[in-house]
Protein backbone atom coordinates (compact mmCIF):
# COMPACT_ATOMS: atom_id res chain seq x y z
CA UNK A 1 0.00 0.00 0.00
CA UNK A 2 1.76 3.29 -0.91
CA UNK A 3 1.91 5.43 2.17
CA UNK A 4 -0.34 8.52 2.42
CA UNK A 5 1.07 11.96 1.32
CA UNK A 6 -0.77 14.61 3.46
CA UNK A 7 -1.05 17.18 0.97
CA UNK A 8 -4.20 19.62 0.50
CA UNK A 9 -5.07 20.99 -2.33
CA UNK A 10 -4.71 24.74 -1.08
CA UNK A 11 -0.58 24.16 -1.21
CA UNK A 12 -0.54 23.38 -5.27
CA UNK A 13 -3.26 26.13 -6.05
CA UNK A 14 -3.09 29.30 -3.69
CA UNK A 15 -0.97 31.43 -5.84
CA UNK A 16 -3.76 30.60 -8.73
CA UNK A 17 -6.36 32.74 -6.24
CA UNK A 18 -8.28 35.58 -7.89
CA UNK A 19 -10.51 38.26 -6.39
CA UNK A 20 -13.34 35.68 -8.61
CA UNK A 21 -12.58 33.48 -5.59
CA UNK A 22 -12.98 36.18 -2.71
CA UNK A 23 -16.55 36.94 -4.40
CA UNK A 24 -17.64 33.66 -4.82
CA UNK A 25 -16.81 32.92 -0.90
CA UNK A 26 -18.76 36.12 -0.38
CA UNK A 27 -21.50 34.71 -2.34
CA UNK A 28 -21.50 31.37 -0.71
CA UNK A 29 -21.54 32.37 2.59
CA UNK A 30 -24.37 34.75 2.28
CA UNK A 31 -26.19 31.13 1.32
CA UNK A 32 -24.96 29.31 4.19
CA UNK A 33 -25.98 32.17 6.67
CA UNK A 34 -29.50 30.72 6.67
CA UNK A 35 -29.15 27.24 5.73
CA UNK A 36 -26.77 27.08 8.58
CA UNK A 37 -29.23 27.86 10.99
CA UNK A 38 -32.01 26.30 9.27
CA UNK A 39 -30.43 22.69 9.30
CA UNK A 40 -29.31 23.35 13.32
CA UNK A 41 -32.51 24.45 14.24
CA UNK A 42 -34.26 21.23 12.25
CA UNK A 43 -31.83 18.60 14.14
CA UNK A 44 -32.28 19.83 17.55
CA UNK A 45 -29.93 22.19 18.16
CA UNK A 46 -29.52 26.00 18.98
CA UNK A 47 -28.85 28.34 15.76
CA UNK A 48 -25.44 28.94 16.61
CA UNK A 49 -24.62 25.54 16.70
CA UNK A 50 -25.16 25.35 12.59
CA UNK A 51 -23.56 28.75 12.45
CA UNK A 52 -20.12 27.34 14.11
CA UNK A 53 -20.13 24.62 12.09
CA UNK A 54 -20.48 26.58 9.18
CA UNK A 55 -17.24 28.75 10.37
CA UNK A 56 -14.58 25.90 11.99
CA UNK A 57 -15.55 22.91 9.65
CA UNK A 58 -16.42 25.13 6.58
CA UNK A 59 -12.89 26.69 6.88
CA UNK A 60 -10.32 23.16 8.08
CA UNK A 61 -12.59 21.35 4.78
CA UNK A 62 -10.91 23.80 2.98
CA UNK A 63 -8.02 24.40 4.19
CA UNK A 64 -7.28 20.59 4.51
CA UNK A 65 -9.46 19.36 1.67
CA UNK A 66 -8.36 17.68 -1.46
CA UNK A 67 -10.92 19.39 -3.86
CA UNK A 68 -10.47 22.83 -5.26
CA UNK A 69 -13.97 24.04 -4.58
CA UNK A 70 -15.98 22.24 -2.39
CA UNK A 71 -17.93 23.93 0.78
CA UNK A 72 -18.15 21.88 3.65
CA UNK A 73 -20.57 22.86 6.85
CA UNK A 74 -23.75 21.24 8.27
CA UNK A 75 -25.53 19.58 5.99
CA UNK A 76 -29.26 18.31 5.34
CA UNK A 77 -28.58 14.72 5.05
CA UNK A 78 -27.29 15.11 8.94
CA UNK A 79 -30.94 16.48 10.01
CA UNK A 80 -32.75 13.14 10.61
CA UNK A 81 -29.59 11.45 12.43
CA UNK A 82 -28.75 14.58 14.44
CA UNK A 83 -32.58 15.10 15.63
CA UNK A 84 -32.63 10.82 16.89
CA UNK A 85 -28.75 11.06 18.70
CA UNK A 86 -29.88 14.43 20.65
CA UNK A 87 -33.61 12.53 21.23
CA UNK A 88 -31.71 9.77 22.98
CA UNK A 89 -28.08 10.93 24.11
CA UNK A 90 -28.69 14.64 24.23
CA UNK A 91 -26.29 17.38 23.41
CA UNK A 92 -23.20 15.41 25.31
CA UNK A 93 -23.96 12.09 23.18
CA UNK A 94 -24.06 14.25 19.72
CA UNK A 95 -20.61 15.38 20.60
CA UNK A 96 -19.06 12.59 21.84
CA UNK A 97 -20.51 10.49 18.33
CA UNK A 98 -19.21 13.65 16.17
CA UNK A 99 -15.95 13.39 17.72
CA UNK A 100 -15.89 9.78 17.37
CA UNK A 101 -17.12 10.27 13.61
CA UNK A 102 -14.16 12.60 13.23
CA UNK A 103 -11.52 9.90 14.53
CA UNK A 104 -12.87 7.25 11.72
CA UNK A 105 -13.10 9.37 9.22
CA UNK A 106 -9.36 10.41 9.90
CA UNK A 107 -8.31 6.88 9.70
CA UNK A 108 -10.45 6.38 6.67
CA UNK A 109 -8.40 8.72 4.78
CA UNK A 110 -5.00 7.45 6.01
CA UNK A 111 -6.31 3.56 4.98
CA UNK A 112 -6.94 5.47 1.53
CA UNK A 113 -10.40 3.95 1.66
CA UNK A 114 -11.96 7.15 -0.19
CA UNK A 115 -11.98 4.81 -3.42
CA UNK A 116 -13.84 1.86 -1.96
CA UNK A 117 -15.93 4.44 -0.28
CA UNK A 118 -17.32 6.11 -3.65
CA UNK A 119 -18.46 2.06 -4.86
CA UNK A 120 -21.42 2.08 -2.72
CA UNK A 121 -24.56 1.01 -5.62
CA UNK A 122 -26.00 4.46 -6.92
CA UNK A 123 -29.61 2.68 -5.84
CA UNK A 124 -28.68 2.57 -2.27
CA UNK A 125 -27.42 6.02 -2.52
CA UNK A 126 -30.40 7.02 -4.20
CA UNK A 127 -32.85 5.36 -1.72
CA UNK A 128 -31.40 6.96 1.15
CA UNK A 129 -31.13 10.35 -0.25
CA UNK A 130 -34.55 10.42 -1.44
CA UNK A 131 -35.68 8.63 2.14
CA UNK A 132 -33.69 11.41 3.94
CA UNK A 133 -35.39 14.14 1.95
CA UNK A 134 -38.78 12.98 2.73
CA UNK A 135 -38.16 12.95 6.26
CA UNK A 136 -36.93 16.58 6.38
CA UNK A 137 -39.85 17.68 5.09
CA UNK A 138 -42.04 15.88 7.20
CA UNK A 139 -39.69 17.52 10.02
CA UNK A 140 -40.37 20.90 8.93
CA UNK A 141 -44.15 20.55 9.08
CA UNK A 142 -44.70 21.72 12.42
CA UNK A 143 -42.56 25.09 11.98
CA UNK A 144 -44.20 25.58 8.15
CA UNK A 145 -47.86 25.31 10.05
CA UNK A 146 -47.56 27.11 13.15
CA UNK A 147 -48.42 24.33 15.37
CA UNK A 148 -48.45 24.95 19.11
CA UNK A 149 -46.74 21.48 20.50
CA UNK A 150 -46.93 20.70 23.88
CA UNK A 151 -44.57 17.65 23.41
CA UNK A 152 -40.87 17.51 22.26
CA UNK A 153 -41.26 16.19 18.00
CA UNK A 154 -40.07 12.08 18.33
CA UNK A 155 -37.75 11.41 15.89
CA UNK A 156 -39.93 8.34 14.82
CA UNK A 157 -41.45 8.54 11.99
CA UNK A 158 -44.79 6.73 12.98
CA UNK A 159 -44.59 8.89 16.28
CA UNK A 160 -44.29 12.31 14.60
CA UNK A 161 -47.35 11.90 12.47
CA UNK A 162 -49.58 10.92 15.36
CA UNK A 163 -48.26 14.21 17.19
CA UNK A 164 -48.75 16.26 13.85
CA UNK A 165 -51.93 14.79 13.32
CA UNK A 166 -53.34 15.46 16.86
CA UNK A 167 -51.73 18.94 16.71
CA UNK A 168 -52.94 19.79 13.53
CA UNK A 169 -56.09 22.14 14.33
CA UNK A 170 -53.70 24.40 16.64
CA UNK A 171 -51.64 25.48 12.71
CA UNK A 172 -51.14 29.22 12.31
CA UNK A 173 -52.27 30.61 8.86
CA UNK A 174 -49.58 33.47 9.34
CA UNK A 175 -46.82 31.23 9.51
CA UNK A 176 -48.37 28.70 7.14
CA UNK A 177 -48.79 31.63 4.40
CA UNK A 178 -44.70 32.81 5.53
CA UNK A 179 -43.99 29.18 4.70
CA UNK A 180 -45.53 28.97 0.92
CA UNK A 181 -44.49 32.35 0.06
CA UNK A 182 -40.89 31.20 1.01
CA UNK A 183 -41.14 28.22 -1.28
CA UNK A 184 -42.47 30.65 -4.19
CA UNK A 185 -39.69 32.73 -3.72
CA UNK A 186 -37.10 30.07 -3.75
CA UNK A 187 -38.80 28.90 -6.65
CA UNK A 188 -39.32 31.84 -9.23
CA UNK A 189 -36.41 33.99 -8.02
CA UNK A 190 -34.07 32.12 -10.66
CA UNK A 191 -36.33 32.29 -13.25
CA UNK A 192 -36.45 36.69 -12.99
CA UNK A 193 -33.71 36.53 -15.39
CA UNK A 194 -36.04 35.07 -17.79
CA UNK A 195 -38.63 37.82 -17.52
CA UNK A 196 -36.19 40.38 -18.20
CA UNK A 197 -36.83 43.00 -21.43
CA UNK A 198 -34.60 41.81 -24.16
CA UNK A 199 -35.68 45.25 -26.07
CA UNK A 200 -32.97 47.14 -27.30
CA UNK A 201 -34.21 50.47 -26.08
CA UNK A 202 -34.17 48.97 -22.03
CA UNK A 203 -30.55 48.12 -21.81
CA UNK A 204 -30.33 49.79 -17.96
CA UNK A 205 -33.75 48.02 -16.76
CA UNK A 206 -32.63 44.53 -18.18
CA UNK A 207 -29.28 44.86 -16.59
CA UNK A 208 -30.55 46.12 -13.58
CA UNK A 209 -32.85 43.46 -13.41
CA UNK A 210 -30.67 41.03 -14.28
CA UNK A 211 -28.54 41.95 -11.15
CA UNK A 212 -31.46 41.94 -8.45
CA UNK A 213 -32.09 38.63 -9.66
CA UNK A 214 -28.14 37.36 -9.46
CA UNK A 215 -29.15 37.93 -5.11
CA UNK A 216 -29.42 34.49 -3.05
CA UNK A 217 -32.55 33.21 -3.22
CA UNK A 218 -32.76 32.04 0.66
CA UNK A 219 -31.08 35.53 1.59
CA UNK A 220 -34.24 37.76 -0.37
CA UNK A 221 -37.00 35.20 1.41
CA UNK A 222 -35.55 35.57 4.37
CA UNK A 223 -35.31 39.47 4.89
CA UNK A 224 -38.51 40.57 2.78
CA UNK A 225 -40.72 37.45 4.77
CA UNK A 226 -38.81 38.61 8.21
CA UNK A 227 -39.64 42.59 7.39
CA UNK A 228 -43.54 41.38 6.55
CA UNK A 229 -44.11 39.50 9.60
CA UNK A 230 -42.46 42.37 11.43
CA UNK A 231 -44.50 44.95 9.82
CA UNK A 232 -47.94 43.53 10.15
CA UNK A 233 -47.06 42.37 13.56
CA UNK A 234 -48.44 38.48 12.61
CA UNK A 235 -48.31 36.49 15.66
CA UNK A 236 -45.41 33.73 14.29
CA UNK A 237 -42.52 32.09 16.43
CA UNK A 238 -39.40 33.45 15.64
CA UNK A 239 -36.05 32.20 15.85
CA UNK A 240 -35.95 34.97 19.12
CA UNK A 241 -39.05 33.56 20.45
CA UNK A 242 -37.62 29.82 20.66
CA UNK A 243 -34.12 30.05 21.96
CA UNK A 244 -33.90 34.13 23.52
CA UNK A 245 -30.66 34.83 21.82
CA UNK A 246 -27.97 34.13 19.04
CA UNK A 247 -24.58 34.33 20.75
CA UNK A 248 -22.21 36.77 19.14
CA UNK A 249 -18.63 34.49 19.53
CA UNK A 250 -17.48 31.00 20.34
CA UNK A 251 -18.58 29.18 23.34
CA UNK A 252 -15.32 27.97 25.43
CA UNK A 253 -13.61 25.14 24.31
CA UNK A 254 -15.10 22.16 25.75
CA UNK A 255 -14.10 18.53 25.17
CA UNK A 256 -16.47 15.76 24.94
CA UNK A 257 -17.31 12.87 27.52
CA UNK A 258 -14.54 10.40 26.14
CA UNK A 259 -16.08 8.18 28.77
CA UNK A 260 -15.98 4.27 27.76
CA UNK A 261 -19.34 3.79 29.02
CA UNK A 262 -20.82 6.20 27.03
CA UNK A 263 -18.96 5.45 23.67
CA UNK A 264 -20.31 2.27 23.94
CA UNK A 265 -24.08 3.61 23.61
CA UNK A 266 -22.70 5.61 20.55
CA UNK A 267 -21.71 2.74 18.32
CA UNK A 268 -23.91 3.13 15.84
CA UNK A 269 -24.36 6.88 15.59
CA UNK A 270 -21.30 7.13 15.05
CA UNK A 271 -20.79 4.73 12.40
CA UNK A 272 -23.84 5.92 10.58
CA UNK A 273 -22.25 9.98 11.21
CA UNK A 274 -18.62 8.66 9.55
CA UNK A 275 -20.73 6.76 6.96
CA UNK A 276 -22.92 9.28 5.74
CA UNK A 277 -20.24 12.04 5.96
CA UNK A 278 -17.60 9.82 3.63
CA UNK A 279 -20.74 9.30 0.71
CA UNK A 280 -21.83 13.05 1.22
CA UNK A 281 -18.18 14.75 0.88
CA UNK A 282 -16.87 12.75 -1.81
CA UNK A 283 -20.20 12.42 -3.95
CA UNK A 284 -20.34 16.24 -3.46
CA UNK A 285 -16.29 16.25 -4.53
CA UNK A 286 -17.52 14.07 -7.56
CA UNK A 287 -20.04 16.47 -8.60
CA UNK A 288 -17.92 19.39 -8.38
CA UNK A 289 -15.23 17.57 -10.62
CA UNK A 290 -17.74 17.43 -12.95
CA UNK A 291 -19.44 20.64 -12.84
CA UNK A 292 -15.83 22.22 -13.19
CA UNK A 293 -13.91 19.80 -15.22
CA UNK A 294 -11.40 22.43 -16.13
CA UNK A 295 -10.03 21.90 -12.60
CA UNK A 296 -7.82 18.88 -10.91
CA UNK A 297 -10.35 15.92 -9.71
CA UNK A 298 -9.85 15.53 -6.26
CA UNK A 299 -8.33 13.71 -4.03
CA UNK A 300 -10.90 11.09 -2.24
CA UNK A 301 -8.32 10.46 0.34
CA UNK A 302 -7.30 13.43 1.42
CA UNK A 303 -11.03 14.73 1.76
CA UNK A 304 -11.59 12.20 3.76
CA UNK A 305 -8.94 13.61 6.31
CA UNK A 306 -9.82 16.98 6.40
CA UNK A 307 -13.51 15.94 6.74
CA UNK A 308 -12.40 13.94 9.80
CA UNK A 309 -10.16 16.87 11.08
CA UNK A 310 -13.39 18.71 10.55
CA UNK A 311 -15.57 17.11 12.69
CA UNK A 312 -13.27 16.71 15.22
CA UNK A 313 -12.90 20.58 15.36
CA UNK A 314 -16.31 21.00 15.59
CA UNK A 315 -17.91 20.07 18.52
CA UNK A 316 -15.02 21.53 20.64
CA UNK A 317 -16.77 24.40 20.20
CA UNK A 318 -20.44 23.34 20.09
CA UNK A 319 -21.04 22.80 16.24
CA UNK A 320 -22.81 19.71 14.86
CA UNK A 321 -21.57 17.02 12.39
CA UNK A 322 -20.01 18.48 8.91
CA UNK A 323 -19.59 17.42 5.55
CA UNK A 324 -19.23 18.51 1.59
CA UNK A 325 -22.50 20.32 0.77
CA UNK A 326 -23.72 19.80 -2.95
CA UNK A 327 -25.72 23.24 -3.43
CA UNK A 328 -23.26 25.03 -1.97
CA UNK A 329 -20.65 24.22 -3.42
CA UNK A 330 -22.43 24.32 -7.03
CA UNK A 331 -23.02 27.73 -5.95
CA UNK A 332 -19.12 28.46 -5.52
CA UNK A 333 -18.13 27.08 -8.51
CA UNK A 334 -21.17 29.49 -10.81
CA UNK A 335 -19.56 32.31 -9.06
CA UNK A 336 -16.28 31.90 -10.27
CA UNK A 337 -14.57 29.68 -7.66
CA UNK A 338 -11.10 27.81 -8.57
CA UNK A 339 -8.89 27.46 -5.79
CA UNK A 340 -9.80 26.90 -1.90
CA UNK A 341 -9.37 30.18 -0.87
CA UNK A 342 -12.93 30.79 -1.79
CA UNK A 343 -14.23 28.11 0.92
CA UNK A 344 -11.80 30.09 3.60
CA UNK A 345 -13.81 33.26 2.45
CA UNK A 346 -17.09 32.07 2.84
CA UNK A 347 -16.23 30.82 6.43
CA UNK A 348 -15.00 34.47 7.27
CA UNK A 349 -18.30 35.83 6.07
CA UNK A 350 -20.25 33.59 8.04
CA UNK A 351 -18.26 34.66 10.84
CA UNK A 352 -18.24 37.70 10.18
CA UNK A 353 -21.84 38.31 9.25
CA UNK A 354 -22.30 36.56 13.18
CA UNK A 355 -20.42 38.63 15.19
CA UNK A 356 -22.08 42.21 13.60
CA UNK A 357 -25.63 40.79 13.03
CA UNK A 358 -26.91 38.24 14.72
CA UNK A 359 -29.27 40.30 17.01
CA UNK A 360 -30.85 40.59 13.47
CA UNK A 361 -31.67 36.94 12.75
CA UNK A 362 -33.83 36.60 16.35
CA UNK A 363 -36.47 38.57 13.56
CA UNK A 364 -36.52 35.47 11.04
CA UNK A 365 -39.50 33.81 11.78
CA UNK A 366 -39.17 29.87 12.13
CA UNK A 367 -42.18 28.97 8.98
CA UNK A 368 -39.64 31.20 6.49
CA UNK A 369 -36.47 28.15 7.39
CA UNK A 370 -39.04 25.51 7.07
CA UNK A 371 -40.00 26.81 3.66
CA UNK A 372 -35.92 27.11 2.66
CA UNK A 373 -35.51 23.34 4.37
CA UNK A 374 -38.40 22.42 2.63
CA UNK A 375 -37.88 23.69 -0.91
CA UNK A 376 -34.10 22.26 -0.18
CA UNK A 377 -35.80 18.77 0.24
CA UNK A 378 -37.27 18.82 -2.62
CA UNK A 379 -34.56 19.63 -4.74
CA UNK A 380 -32.15 17.31 -2.67
CA UNK A 381 -34.40 14.35 -3.85
CA UNK A 382 -34.24 12.32 -7.01
CA UNK A 383 -37.83 11.88 -7.18
CA UNK A 384 -37.51 10.85 -11.53
CA UNK A 385 -35.86 8.01 -10.45
CA UNK A 386 -38.90 6.23 -9.16
CA UNK A 387 -40.77 7.27 -12.57
CA UNK A 388 -37.60 5.34 -14.45
CA UNK A 389 -37.42 2.29 -11.89
CA UNK A 390 -39.35 0.15 -14.58
CA UNK A 391 -36.87 0.76 -17.57
CA UNK A 392 -34.34 -1.24 -14.55
CA UNK A 393 -33.99 -4.80 -13.24
CA UNK A 394 -35.92 -6.42 -10.20
CA UNK A 395 -32.80 -6.06 -8.15
CA UNK A 396 -31.97 -2.58 -9.02
CA UNK A 397 -35.58 -1.70 -8.01
CA UNK A 398 -35.88 -3.91 -5.02
CA UNK A 399 -32.51 -2.20 -3.44
CA UNK A 400 -34.00 1.52 -4.14
CA UNK A 401 -37.11 1.05 -3.08
CA UNK A 402 -36.07 -0.89 0.09
CA UNK A 403 -33.14 1.37 0.89
CA UNK A 404 -36.28 3.98 0.60
CA UNK A 405 -38.60 2.53 2.89
CA UNK A 406 -36.53 1.72 5.28
CA UNK A 407 -34.86 5.16 5.37
CA UNK A 408 -38.17 6.36 6.30
CA UNK A 409 -39.49 3.79 8.74
CA UNK A 410 -36.37 2.63 10.65
CA UNK A 411 -33.42 4.55 10.39
CA UNK A 412 -30.12 5.50 7.89
CA UNK A 413 -28.25 3.00 9.43
CA UNK A 414 -30.69 0.05 8.99
CA UNK A 415 -31.39 1.07 5.50
CA UNK A 416 -28.25 0.93 4.69
CA UNK A 417 -26.75 -2.41 5.91
CA UNK A 418 -29.66 -4.04 4.52
CA UNK A 419 -29.23 -2.15 1.01
CA UNK A 420 -25.74 -3.29 1.03
CA UNK A 421 -27.05 -6.99 2.01
CA UNK A 422 -29.38 -7.21 -0.75
CA UNK A 423 -27.14 -5.67 -3.44
CA UNK A 424 -24.51 -8.28 -2.60
CA UNK A 425 -26.79 -11.06 -2.80
CA UNK A 426 -28.47 -9.63 -6.23
CA UNK A 427 -24.66 -9.33 -7.43
CA UNK A 428 -24.09 -12.94 -5.89
CA UNK A 429 -26.70 -13.91 -8.03
CA UNK A 430 -26.19 -12.29 -11.04
CA UNK A 431 -22.45 -13.34 -11.04
CA UNK A 432 -23.06 -17.08 -10.10
CA UNK A 433 -25.64 -16.61 -13.37
CA UNK A 434 -23.24 -15.85 -15.74
CA UNK A 435 -21.07 -18.51 -14.97
CA UNK A 436 -21.20 -21.18 -18.00
CA UNK A 437 -19.65 -24.67 -18.94
CA UNK A 438 -19.81 -25.38 -22.27
CA UNK A 439 -18.64 -28.38 -24.35
CA UNK A 440 -15.82 -28.07 -27.10
CA UNK A 441 -17.46 -29.17 -30.75
CA UNK A 442 -15.75 -26.36 -32.86
CA UNK A 443 -12.33 -27.96 -32.28
CA UNK A 444 -10.86 -31.01 -33.09
CA UNK A 445 -9.52 -33.19 -30.23
CA UNK A 446 -7.40 -36.45 -29.80
CA UNK A 447 -9.34 -39.71 -29.75
CA UNK A 448 -10.56 -40.53 -25.78
CA UNK A 449 -10.49 -36.69 -25.05
CA UNK A 450 -13.41 -34.44 -24.33
CA UNK A 451 -12.81 -30.40 -23.65
CA UNK A 452 -15.05 -27.92 -22.26
CA UNK A 453 -14.63 -24.57 -21.79
CA UNK A 454 -15.33 -22.47 -18.40
CA UNK A 455 -16.81 -18.62 -18.73
CA UNK A 456 -17.12 -16.33 -15.93
CA UNK A 457 -16.33 -16.41 -12.44
CA UNK A 458 -15.30 -20.05 -10.49
CA UNK A 459 -16.79 -18.60 -7.00
CA UNK A 460 -18.44 -19.61 -4.24
CA UNK A 461 -21.72 -18.54 -5.73
CA UNK A 462 -20.94 -20.58 -8.92
CA UNK A 463 -18.91 -23.50 -7.30
CA UNK A 464 -21.95 -25.79 -7.42
CA UNK A 465 -22.40 -25.66 -11.38
CA UNK A 466 -18.93 -27.41 -11.54
CA UNK A 467 -21.14 -30.82 -9.61
CA UNK A 468 -22.60 -31.68 -12.85
CA UNK A 469 -20.06 -31.40 -15.39
CA UNK A 470 -18.95 -35.21 -14.44
CA UNK A 471 -22.04 -36.53 -15.96
CA UNK A 472 -21.40 -34.68 -19.03
CA UNK A 473 -18.47 -36.71 -19.42
CA UNK A 474 -18.63 -39.89 -22.06
CA UNK A 475 -18.27 -42.97 -20.46
CA UNK A 476 -15.65 -43.48 -23.48
CA UNK A 477 -13.81 -40.72 -22.21
CA UNK A 478 -10.33 -41.23 -20.58
CA UNK A 479 -9.52 -37.78 -20.18
CA UNK A 480 -11.12 -34.49 -19.66
CA UNK A 481 -9.36 -31.03 -20.44
CA UNK A 482 -11.00 -27.92 -19.47
CA UNK A 483 -9.84 -24.48 -21.53
CA UNK A 484 -10.01 -21.81 -18.71
CA UNK A 485 -8.78 -18.81 -21.09
CA UNK A 486 -12.44 -17.39 -20.07
CA UNK A 487 -12.25 -17.94 -16.64
CA UNK A 488 -11.64 -14.81 -15.43
CA UNK A 489 -11.65 -15.48 -11.65
CA UNK A 490 -11.18 -18.43 -9.39
CA UNK A 491 -11.45 -18.19 -5.30
CA UNK A 492 -10.74 -20.83 -2.90
CA UNK A 493 -14.52 -22.52 -3.18
CA UNK A 494 -14.46 -22.55 -6.61
CA UNK A 495 -11.08 -24.22 -6.43
CA UNK A 496 -12.40 -26.65 -3.74
CA UNK A 497 -15.44 -27.42 -6.51
CA UNK A 498 -11.86 -28.10 -9.22
CA UNK A 499 -10.07 -30.02 -6.97
CA UNK A 500 -13.63 -32.33 -6.06
CA UNK A 501 -14.31 -32.69 -9.58
CA UNK A 502 -10.57 -34.03 -9.80
CA UNK A 503 -10.90 -36.51 -7.21
CA UNK A 504 -14.35 -37.47 -9.13
CA UNK A 505 -13.02 -37.93 -12.52
CA UNK A 506 -9.51 -40.08 -10.84
CA UNK A 507 -12.11 -42.58 -9.33
CA UNK A 508 -13.24 -43.26 -12.99
CA UNK A 509 -9.90 -43.10 -14.30
CA UNK A 510 -10.02 -40.35 -16.31
CA UNK A 511 -7.57 -37.96 -16.05
CA UNK A 512 -8.13 -34.22 -15.92
CA UNK A 513 -6.46 -31.76 -17.96
CA UNK A 514 -6.38 -27.54 -17.40
CA UNK A 515 -5.57 -25.55 -20.56
CA UNK A 516 -4.65 -21.86 -20.69
CA UNK A 517 -5.03 -21.17 -17.65
CA UNK A 518 -5.05 -17.07 -16.68
CA UNK A 519 -3.38 -15.61 -14.36
CA UNK A 520 -4.94 -15.05 -11.08
CA UNK A 521 -6.44 -18.65 -11.18
CA UNK A 522 -3.08 -20.44 -12.06
CA UNK A 523 -1.63 -18.08 -9.37
CA UNK A 524 -4.28 -19.59 -6.75
CA UNK A 525 -3.99 -23.03 -7.97
CA UNK A 526 -0.05 -23.15 -7.27
CA UNK A 527 -0.40 -21.61 -4.07
CA UNK A 528 -2.37 -24.28 -3.12
CA UNK A 529 -0.62 -27.08 -3.74
CA UNK A 530 -3.06 -28.13 -6.49
CA UNK A 531 -0.81 -27.90 -9.46
CA UNK A 532 1.47 -30.95 -7.38
CA UNK A 533 -1.61 -32.62 -6.61
CA UNK A 534 -2.50 -32.91 -10.63
CA UNK A 535 0.92 -32.47 -12.34
CA UNK A 536 2.48 -29.72 -13.65
CA UNK A 537 2.23 -31.54 -16.54
CA UNK A 538 -1.38 -31.63 -16.40
CA UNK A 539 -1.70 -28.18 -17.39
CA UNK A 540 -1.19 -26.65 -20.78
CA UNK A 541 -0.45 -23.52 -22.80
CA UNK A 542 -3.46 -24.08 -25.39
CA UNK A 543 -5.45 -26.98 -26.45
CA UNK A 544 -3.47 -27.11 -29.89
CA UNK A 545 -0.28 -28.84 -27.32
CA UNK A 546 0.19 -32.16 -28.79
CA UNK A 547 0.36 -33.73 -24.74
CA UNK A 548 -3.16 -33.31 -25.15
CA UNK A 549 -3.78 -36.88 -25.91
CA UNK A 550 -0.35 -37.90 -24.95
CA UNK A 551 -1.12 -39.19 -21.28
CA UNK A 552 -1.78 -42.50 -20.42
CA UNK A 553 -4.81 -43.54 -19.21
CA UNK A 554 -5.98 -43.54 -15.54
Amino acid sequence: MTPLRFHPRLLDCWRQASWRDVGAGLTVGIIALPLAMAFAIASGLKPEAGLTTAIIAGFLISLLGGSNVQIGGPAGAFIVVVYGIVERHGLGGLALATFMAGLLLVAMGLLRLGALVRQIPISIVIGFTNGIAVLIALSQLRDLLGLHLTEKLPADFFAQIQVLVRHAGSWTPEALALGLLCVAILALWPRLTRLAPTRVDEPLRTRALQSVSRLPGPIVALVALSSLASWLHWPVETIGSRFGHIPQGFPPLQWPDLSWGQAKLLVTPTLTLAFLGAIESLLCARVADKAAPDLPPHDPNQELLAQGVANLASPLLGGMPATGTIARTVTNIRAGARTPIAGLVHAITVAAIMALAAPLALQVPLSVLAGILLFMAWNMGEWHEFARLRNFSVPYRTVLVGTFVLTVVFDLTVAVEIGLLLACAFFIYRMGTLFRIVPIQDRALPPGVQGFELYGSLFFGAAGKLEALPAMVNPSSRRVVLDLHRLVQLDTSGLDALQQLWRTLERRGVGLILADVNEQPLSLIRRSGFESDLGAESILPNLADPKIGGFPDR
